[in-house]
């Protein structure tokens, strides 16, 4: 009788034990990871029901799982996104002698010698056909307040691709293209670069192949210094730069190519900002009773352009996590009640995940791309905006934004050679001592399970990815 009861016990409670194994197994996985490492995890069924749930309220640095919600909060908030964008495109207009270049939020515009739409010397065509002769370019960002970078952005990050200026006049991704070569053993190494910037090249060409380079300039500072060495075997080296004056950028921009088409430019490259107030921030508006800051309305227009439709852009901005895209897009939210600001933006956000139950206490944000190491997010709070979104009319489309593992974007190096390959649509977040992942998978029994997974304070020099992969494999596999 003893070994029958026993033998009850376990079919009774076999259930709870394989619900308690597995997130044993996930918990064990995860303590592998180097020590100190704090995880966050959630996953749910199609039902909703919580599968796994590891720290399901602490607080994670999300990195660019930040996106998650800015886009969704454009595919939420901004009409006609599968529409071309006659909201956001640059427009130009001649005032007296002077040119002014007026953006609009577009993140798109580009001057590249291949561009075939969305292009700049479309704009300088115009000019070059109305007049031959100006004083005056003029880049107009006022549309949005003078905000380049979130609160809580590592200044370190400025330089860079990661951080460049963001702005209503963008061009060219607010990036430029450095490119260093070898000379011969001795000698300078070769420096390639648009002439924007000024070059302190103190990088020297030595034998052998290896290369150890190193560049910098101060915030808001236009001389690019070049260190250290480059092989005389070494194959040309290059990096995206940042930008910190967007519309400066393509004030300049737009002077070149005018001169290009025989346009004598008189006078100088000049840029006007509207600055930031206490007045575009909506809790202070709220408080005063004061009015939403409008931008000034612009000069008539010569000329302007219409870019292909914002979904194409979001769908870029998930797949690749483009970080300034990000940021114009939720200052384009932004616009639709306020001025333009970072807080207007945040305030579309949370009106959002209002609407979709996520608690306040779920999340904070100080940006729309997730350099910010400001935000804060639960993983249980992602996973209710995730089951939100996917429950919106849209969202299918929105699911389509998101990068496959072991297919493309962001994920296209991982889960290759696991049963999540090709059944993981998720965003990525990736920042000092912080990895994230959030969206959709595929399991075992072909259901479709919802999850947020954080690492944060991941010692230096390693990473939480493979743990996270690992585990979220381990989870699919059981179910």
């Amino acid at each position: 009788m003893k070994h029958i009861a026993l033998g009850i016990a376990l079919v009774l409670a076999t259930p709870a034990l394989a619900q308690q194994t597995l997130e044993q197994r996930v918990a064990a996985k995860l303590a592998e990871a180097p020590t100190g490492t704090r995880f966050g995890l959630v996953v749910v069924d199609d039902t909703g029901k919580e599968i796994v749930a590891i720290n399901p309220d602490g607080r994670f640095i999300p990195a660019s799982n930040t996106k998650i919600y800015t886009t969704a909060a454009a595919f939420a908030n901004l009409p006609g996104i599968n529409q071309p964008d006659t909201i956001g495109g640059a427009t130009v207009a001649l005032r007296g002698e002077d040119v002014v270049l007026r953006g609009r939020g577009d993140a798109r515009l580009s001057s590249a010698d291949d561009c075939t739409v969305d292009c700049l010397a479309t704009l300088a065509d115009a000019i070059a056909a109305k007049t031959k002769r100006v004083r005056n370019v003029i880049g107009d960002d006022t549309l949005f307040p003078d905000q380049r970078w979130g609160p809580g952005m590592s200044w370190n990050n400025i330089p860079s691709s990661s951080g460049t200026g963001a702005s209503a006049l963008t061009l060219d991704d607010n990036e430029l293209k450095l490119t260093i070569t070898p000379a011969k053993a001795g000698e300078p190494a070769k420096v390639d670069l648009w002439p924007y910037f000024t070059i302190d090249n103190q990088a020297r060409t030595v034998p052998g192949a290896e290369t150890e380079l190193g560049w910098d300039r101060d915030p808001n500072g236009k001389q690019l210094r070049i260190t250290g060495t480059v092989g005389a075997d070494a194959k040309p080296k290059s990096w995206q730069l940042g930008i910190d004056d967007p519309a400066d950028y393509a004030a300049w921009r737009l002077k070149v190519l005018l001169e290009a088409r025989g346009v004598k430019v008189k006078g100088q490259v000049q840029v006007r900002h509207r600055a930031l107030t206490p007045q575009d921030d909506p809790d202070y508006r709220a408080k005063k009773s004061l009015p939403v800051v409008q931008a000034a309305p612009g000069e008539p227009v010569l000329a302007g352009l219409t870019p292909p439709p914002l979904a194409d852009d979001l769908k870029h901005v998930n797949k690749v996590s483009q970080n300034l895209h990000a940021e114009l897009t939720l200052r384009r939210v932004a616009s639709l009640q306020g001025s333009g600001s970072i807080a207007d933006g945040v305030a579309q956000v949370e009106k959002m995940l209002e609407t979709a139950g996520v608690p306040r206490t779920a999340w904070d944000f100080s940006d729309g791309s997730g350099m910010s190491s400001y935000n804060r997010v639960a993983p249980r709070g992602t996973v209710k905006l995730l089951r939100w979104i996917a429950a919106q009319p849209w969202g299918a489309q929105y699911r389509e934004t998101l990068p496959i593992g072991g297919v493309d974007g962001t994920l296209r190096n991982r889960f290759k050679g696991t049963p999540l390959e090709g059944r993981v649509f998720a965003k990525t977040g990736t920042l000092n001592a912080t990895n994230a992942l959030a969206g959709y998978f595929t399991g075992a029994s072909g259901r479709t399970y919802t999850f947020a997974f954080y690492a944060n304070d991941v010692p230096r020099d390693a990473s939480g990815t493979k743990y996270m992969d690992d585990a979220l494999n381990l989870v699919a596999a059981g179910n």
